[in-house]
């Protein structure tokens, strides 16, 4: 019973990570003509929250000595909710505001949440990685989906803020976890897990992995919408499109951490998305919107792919617990400062050319540098603590 609880909570959890986010894509063009903001001010309501992950994630273990993971978990639940609430009050300053507070609890939720699965679930880490990253696309899906729905019901700022109420649910399911919960005490300073990580070329090459294919996740879930709207397609079926790519990308995080966890070498895997993400880029290069569901499911389907063996990475090259907290605080915090770069960078990019053909070869760039990046994490290898 308290297992299934626990793993309840680990789902409803993860479905709350992405929601804020994904519903900020199809609103770009409601909200730049209600406030007036650019392409690139608009980039940064994805930016901020990746700000957030990359400067917070380091210090997350800090929290969880003070609080534990389940008590760091809950505190990340309400700022999710609290954030999203704030951003839906008639002010771009709050706008902005709530964006950054709801990202610094994604930001405790991203780190924590692979930890738990290594704490807890060591001999089932593939599958708990499988349904908790699936959990996240799913959310982003939903929220992809429904969002220009909600804005015609609600307006724009609203069909922002719905978003607490799933937070506020989770954190009903999840606070049972906090009862008799321990602090566990560390074996190391965190001064000194982060010299060690800083030494391993394993935990760099598994954070800048981190980096990339969140880079590509984020515009993708800024800017698809409108890089469709330009090849002729309307508003809602713009943002249906992204939540198609959202929802493939379940399937993604689904099967590729099953896979990559019943190998010891995960290179293959690397090779298999690489060459389908190839093919997708390059079908979003041809005009017109004949294909456009193809192309963009491949894209969404290597989104929700790489993320997934990403956090595959963070369990498996790692021997225990604590080195996954501080691998994951670590990769995230990099990966995440890497990624927050691409939505305002593709923003410029797009005022700079009118076109998204510079853009698009940017994102192309991004796979080469990844997948060189993931041969070398996807080695049968793991981080040994003492260097």
């Amino acid at each position: 019973m308290q297992r299934g609880l626990l793993i309840a909570g680990i789902v409803l959890l993860a479905l709350n990570l992405r929601p804020a986010l994904a519903s900020v894509g199809p609103l770009v063009g409601a909200i730049r003509d209600a406030t007036g903001l650019s392409n690139v001010a608009l980039g940064l309501l994805t930016t901020l929250p990746l700000l957030a992950f990359g400067a917070l994630s380091t210090l997350t273990p800090l929290v969880t000595r003070r609080l534990g993971t389940e008590g760091a978990l809950a505190g990340a639940l309400v700022l999710i909710g609290l954030g999203t609430l704030v951003r839906a009050l008639p002010s771009v300053a709050l706008l902005f505001g709530g964006t950054v507070l709801l990202g610094v609890g994604i930001a405790a939720g991203n780190v924590l949440l692979p930890a738990l699965v290594k704490r807890d679930f060591p001999e089932h880490s593939g599958a708990l990685t499988s349904l908790y990253s699936s959990a996240m696309g799913a959310g982003a899906a939903g929220a992809a989906g429904v969002t220009v729905p909600l804005a015609g019901a609600l307006g724009w700022r609203w069909a922002l803020g719905v978003w607490a109420v799933p937070a506020v649910a989770a954190l009903v399911v999840w606070l049972p976890q906090l009862t008799g919960r321990r602090v566990m005490p560390s074996r190391r300073s965190i001064g000194a897990s982060l010299r060690s990580l800083g030494r391993s070329a394993l935990a760099w090459q598994v954070a800048l992995y981190m980096g990339l294919q969140s880079f590509t996740f984020y515009v993708v879930l800024a800017w698809l919408p409108d890089l469709l709207q330009a090849r002729g397609l309307g508003p809602a079926e713009a943002g249906w499109m992204l939540a198609l790519a959202q929802a493939v990308g379940i399937a993604g995080s689904a099967v590729v951490p099953l896979w990559a966890a019943r190998r010891r070498d995960q290179r293959p895997v690397v090779w298999t998305l690489a060459g389908l993400e190839a093919a997708g880029l390059g079908g979003l290069f041809l005009p017109g919107a004949s294909l456009t569901a193809l192309w963009v499911s491949l894209v969404g389907f290597i989104g929700g792919g790489t993320f997934g063996l990403a956090l595959l990475f963070l369990v498996v090259c790692t021997p225990d617990s604590e080195t996954a907290t501080a691998l994951s605080g670590m990769a995230q915090s990099v990966g995440y400062l890497i990624a927050a770069v691409g939505p305002a960078l593709v923003g410029f990019l797009h005022d700079l050319t009118g076109g998204w053909t510079v853009p698009l070869l940017l994102l192309t760039a991004t796979m080469g540098a990844k997948a060189l990046a993931g041969l070398q994490a996807g080695r049968p290898d793991q981080i040994r603590p003492g260097g």
